[in-house]
């Protein structure tokens, strides 16, 4: 009782950091999954397209007027100078020029290639696809029908013919994406607030007068850090409790599901491999002023190499390299294989099972190295 009074103490002085991170959890967190939402949602965009047309032709007119149709057509000073001006400054994304008696050449069948400028941009490559869409249905009808007007008809119709596309996933991708990003930004959060404070509590703990008494007391090293690992656990545990309610808040949809069950399995994992993580450095750091520089190195540090802060897809090969000696890295990727789940079923969550493994292996780690630990700074006492 002595020992969780004193435990409460030292929290209790320390709560100050327990909130600073929660907030940069709900304020940081929150904004984010407000960006990203906003940033899944596809608006179609038009290209600025300039049309340099020196034929008089149907079928160039038809071209023009399919362009009309599927972009923004700009009208730039009839010079060189000048569309190449607009194209530098991107007041225009592509640029096509259509030469003279196209309509009739190709009419005859003539191999006509049509030059082009464009910006190395999304809108110049989406009026490339206009154009290539365009001229392949053109030189399809062209070799069947030799009529100009029946065969601009059949480009026409078929042009305006769209693809169904039928959606058979039934997941709210939306959503499962907002919680994968709360539960990786909680990690950073969760790490940063245990190892601080274990540390800390640790550290009034391991002070020569208390670790000499504990010493020669009845109570061995192992029993005392067992004490001590379950003190910061009850600690821990309101925490990750306290986390788990705010995201009932923000993705009610998915944690009352089975995706919030995995990701609550999957985060009560990570805690515990935190819990132990925290427990060794905090018998590994002798000045208590290296404990910030530690919560820096470790939590600020792993979340970046592990796909916290940036999406793992957009992180090279040797830093997910180097990411893999975390468990954050696990965590991630488990938040990651949860958010892709439509079937339940063993093969689909075997991979899942994996890392919780993995995680359960680096706790095992943890906490004998946090023996072996303990046990060479008593012989040194």
């Amino acid at each position: 009782m002595t020992v969780f009074k004193a435990f409460l103490k030292i929290l209790n002085r320390n709560k100050g950091i327990v909130i600073m991170y929660t907030v940069i959890l709900l304020v940081f967190g929150v904004t984010n999954m407000s960006t990203n939402n906003s940033n899944n949602l596809f608006t179609a965009s038009k290209p600025s397209v300039l049309i340099v047309n020196e034929d008089n032709g149907n079928i160039s007119k038809n071209l023009v007027k399919y362009f009309n149709e599927n972009s923004e057509i700009k009208k730039i000073a009839n010079n060189e100078e000048a569309r190449n001006d607009a194209l530098f400054y991107q007041d225009v994304s592509y640029i096509i020029y259509i030469p003279k008696n196209y309509s009739s050449d190709f009419l005859s069948g003539k191999n006509i290639t049509l030059d082009i400028k464009k910006t190395d941009t999304y809108n110049g490559a989406y009026a490339e696809m206009l154009l290539n869409r365009y001229l392949n249905v053109a030189n399809i009808y062209q070799k069947s029908v030799s009529d100009e007007n029946e065969l601009i008809n059949k480009i026409n119709e078929t042009l305006k013919k769209e693809v169904k596309v039928e959606v058979t996933s039934k997941l709210n991708t939306g959503e499962l994406d907002k919680a994968s990003f709360y539960y990786n930004f909680m990690s950073y959060s969760m790490l940063a607030c245990l190892i601080y404070v274990i540390c800390l509590i640790l550290q009034v703990f391991n002070q020569d007068k208390i670790s000499k008494r504990n010493i020669i007391s009845s109570t061995n090293y192992k029993k005392s850090n067992r004490i001590l690992l379950l003190s910061n656990f009850l600690y821990s545990f309101v925490l990750w409790l306290f986390y788990f309610i705010v995201s009932m808040f923000i993705v009610p949809e998915v944690i009352f599901s089975m995706h919030g069950v995995l990701y609550l399995i999957n985060s009560f994992i990570f805690m515990i491999t935190c819990i132990t993580l925290s427990f060794l450095l905090g018998n590994l750091i002798r000045n208590k002023n290296a404990i910030s520089g530690v919560v820096n190195v470790v939590a600020l540090g792993s979340s970046f190499l592990c796909g916290v802060f940036v999406p793992v897809n957009l992180l090279p090969s040797f830093v997910l390299s180097v990411a893999h000696i975390f468990p954050t890295f696990y965590y991630v990727e488990g938040n990651t294989l949860i958010s892709s789940l439509e079937d339940f079923s063993f093969i689909n969550l075997k991979p899942l099972f994996m890392n919780f493994i993995i995680m359960i292996i680096f706790c095992i780690v943890f906490i004998i190295l946090t023996n072996i630990v303990s046990k060479k700074r008593q012989k040194i006492g």
